[in-house]
């Protein structure tokens, strides 16, 4: 009698909700997908006690992601590379060099974020041992399709939890609406899916009269994405009636990397980083800086009420695009904060610098509205 085929277990880092899609690409191909336990303490800890000196948030919370599912005997770890020159084109032959180093039986494999389709097509199939295209490619557009619905709910959840009556009722049912977008694995469950999330978060009763300002998040897309990292940013401005808009998301990513150019409607987000961040950066210097610099002017223009810029510690590209802020502010009205995060960072501190920023808006919001109705009121007079 034969022997069963072992099924594979595959880990991949957290990075917000991005497990969902990667998970149900990975069941599509017969994989088993761990999913480590969501970031905490722990994670960090564990990276922090064996990551290089002056190495960013993101680096050490992949690097304990990786520990963690280890841990479980896991046979392989998934991890993103780039070439570019942002330092996470050197982050995968550390992180692999330092598993080694610590005794951890597994293989490691890199998905190439800018070898777009086929380099996610070559991956699964390095990865998976599947051969067969057609499977390959429903496998992909699962997951693709799935960022873009997780996308349109995190918005949709952005706007009830400002306007919740109770504190914490907009999150629980979300949580709900992420399990059916969980459990989704062809297009038709995953159109049924969004559409039951749609209704289960529209159950949070608010006060649809609620003065709600807008504020749109950018910086590096890690930090942008983790709820941990940015120490759950979206959540705390919420509770103070902030709608929150994510600048930079996973499925704007795979717009401009993985989906064929014959696939894409209007301008994707790089296209329009290129356009709109000129004259204050002409080139791409790596990681996110060029769309955190294109962001501020286009929520500038679209007369969003404030932006945040969040970066990790040490992040070049990211000290760059925030030392650019200071002359876009001759051009550009919006309210700019910008937040450095490491391991270090404290949460009392963050929350007063979150609190003023909220007040700042609020003010001037509100004498903008002032001051536009006497300029109507002058105008009806003369």
């Amino acid at each position: 009698m034969s022997e069963e085929k072992k099924t594979i277990k595959v880990a991949f880092p957290h990075m917000g909700n991005v497990y969902i899609a990667w998970a149900s690409a990975l069941k599509k191909l017969g994989v088993e997908p761990f999913i480590p336990p969501h970031t905490n303490k722990r994670t960090l800890e564990l990276a922090t006690k064996y990551s290089p000196d002056s190495i960013c948030l993101p680096y050490k919370l992949i690097l304990g992601n990786f520990m963690q599912a280890l841990e479980k005997d896991v046979d392989y770890v998934a991890m993103i590379s780039s070439p570019g020159i942002c330092r996470l084109g050197e982050y995968g032959q550390s992180i692999k060099n330092i598993l080694k180093d610590l005794g951890y039986d597994s293989k490691y494999i890199e998905l190439q974020l800018y070898d777009g389709f086929k380099g996610m097509y070559k991956f699964l199939t390095e990865l998976t041992g599947v051969k067969n295209p057609i499977i390959i490619i429903k496998s992909i557009n699962i997951a693709v399709r799935k960022m873009f619905v997780l996308d349109r709910i995190e918005n949709l959840f952005s706007y009830y939890r400002a306007r919740e009556i109770k504190i914490g009722t907009a999150e629980k049912h979300y949580n709900r609406a992420l399990s059916l977008i969980l459990d989704a694995y062809t297009t038709k469950e995953l159109k049924q899916a969004e559409k039951e999330a749609v209704e289960e978060i529209k159950k949070t009763e608010i006060d649809a009269n609620r003065d709600v300002v807008n504020v749109d998040i950018t910086g590096e897309i890690f930090l942008v994405q983790d709820p941990f990292s940015n120490q759950n940013i979206e959540k705390e401005l919420g509770k103070m009636g902030v709608q929150t808009r994510r600048s930079l998301t996973v499925s704007s990513f795979l717009k401009d990397a993985i989906i064929p150019r014959w696939f894409k409607k209007g301008e994707t987000h790089l296209e329009r980083a290129f356009r709109m961040a000129k004259p204050y950066l002409m080139r791409d210097i790596g990681g996110d800086a060029l769309e955190s610099v294109s962001d501020v002017a286009y929520a500038n223009e679209k007369g969003v009420d404030g932006i945040i810029h969040v970066s990790p510690f040490t992040c070049m590209p990211e000290i760059m695009s925030q030392n650019i802020f200071p002359t876009m502010r001759e051009d550009c009205e919006i309210p700019i904060l910008t937040l450095i995060m490491d391991e270090q960072t404290g949460k009392a501190g963050y929350i007063t610098r979150l609190e003023a920023f909220v007040d700042l808006i609020r003010r001037r919001k509100f004498y903008k509205k002032k001051q536009d109705k006497e300029k109507n009121l002058e105008q009806k007079i003369s």
